[in-house]
């Protein structure tokens, strides 16, 4: 078949190697425009565009909308659309423009977790499986027909950028065997279940503030959905921000901590950083001070000459 392949950031990579490595030929790359990054606010290619390039694929980084648009998938002969993480919602004009549709792969085992942030929502509510789903693009948000899915147990210590890259990787494989099922005529596509229905908003920064009177579980789900991106954090006692990187959960009172502390109430051992939840303290990771590239906290913690009464949080 040919294959349009609609996607943009890291994530979507590893599908369009599998499809262009596949029995199919992918004709075209539609991305997001190039985007300005940086202190110098250059602008910088997206990762499908980059790899795209690389494989030689025509790139397409213009709005998908419009007659011209229209003219361009009939010109290119485009049999069927693969999505996956592309970034702009598509009308229904274009979608009825493909023979056999656009196929989103999905990075939830649907209808749980429809929307932006399916993984980084699933880690932060502390579930124990994960998976992806290929279905029918529809006008209404994640809402179409199912075709392929597959599951996977999330790792006890995994974060958002972890299983992302985990499910990007098996996830093409989903989404190769699901154009082989198209290109064949033996897919069926399942309407999806009214229950078990939830949505996945984007993540915004302010999510990320660490509330320390939670408990050390919740806190320790929040860091880890929130890593790499966009990131969570806690205010130092002048108002300042200090990223906070993935935590060690303490299932007891760490020999360590002779003393109970209260919320984000700081410790600061010879080699370790505790800060007290509403239930037992955690071991920080790593952190990223205002200003500054991320570094173990221990290291922090000597430079920063905290005080015993040094508490986190205070001004959030």
């Amino acid at each position: 078949m040919r294959i349009l392949f609609a996607g943009t950031p890291d994530v979507a990579v590893p599908a369009l190697e599998a499809l262009h490595e596949s029995d199919h030929e992918v004709v075209a790359v539609l991305t997001r425009a190039d985007a300005r990054r940086g202190r110098g606010r250059t602008l910088h290619p997206s990762p499908v565009k980059e790899r795209a390039l690389e494989l030689g694929i025509e790139v397409l980084t213009d709005a998908p909308h419009g007659d011209e648009f229209l003219a361009k998938l009939a010109e290119l002969e485009v049999d069927v659309a693969a999505v996956v993480a592309y970034g702009q919602i598509l009308r229904p004009e274009i979608l009825d423009a493909v023979p056999n549709g656009w196929i989103n792969l999905h990075f939830s085992v649907l209808p749980a977790w429809r929307g932006a942030a399916p993984v980084q929502r699933a880690i932060i509510s502390g579930d124990e499986f994960s998976g992806a789903s290929t279905f029918v693009i529809e006008p209404e948000l994640d809402s179409g027909p199912i075709i392929g899915v597959m599951t996977q147990r999330i790792p006890k210590r995994a974060t958002a950028g972890d299983l992302l890259d985990s499910l990007a990787q098996s996830g093409a494989g989903l989404l190769v065997r699901t154009m082989d099922a198209v290109a064949d005529g033996t897919v069926s596509p399942v309407e999806q279940s009214p229950d078990g229905v939830s949505y996945a908003p984007k993540l915004t920064t302010q999510e990320g503030c660490i509330a320390w009177q939670q408990p050390a579980l919740h806190i320790d789900r929040l860091v880890r959905g929130f890593t790499p991106n966009p990131g969570a954090w806690t205010t130092l006692p002048d108002g300042a921000r200090l990223g906070i990187g993935p935590v060690e959960l303490a299932q007891a009172q760490p020999a360590e901590v002779t003393e109970p502390l209260a919320p984000g109430q700081v410790l600061v051992t010879r080699h370790a950083v505790y800060v007290g939840t509403g239930t037992v303290p955690v071991k920080l990771g790593d952190v990223r001070p205002p200003g500054k590239r991320a570094m173990v906290a221990a290291d922090w913690a000597r430079g920063a000459r905290l005080s015993p009464e040094t508490v986190l949080g205070e001004q959030s």
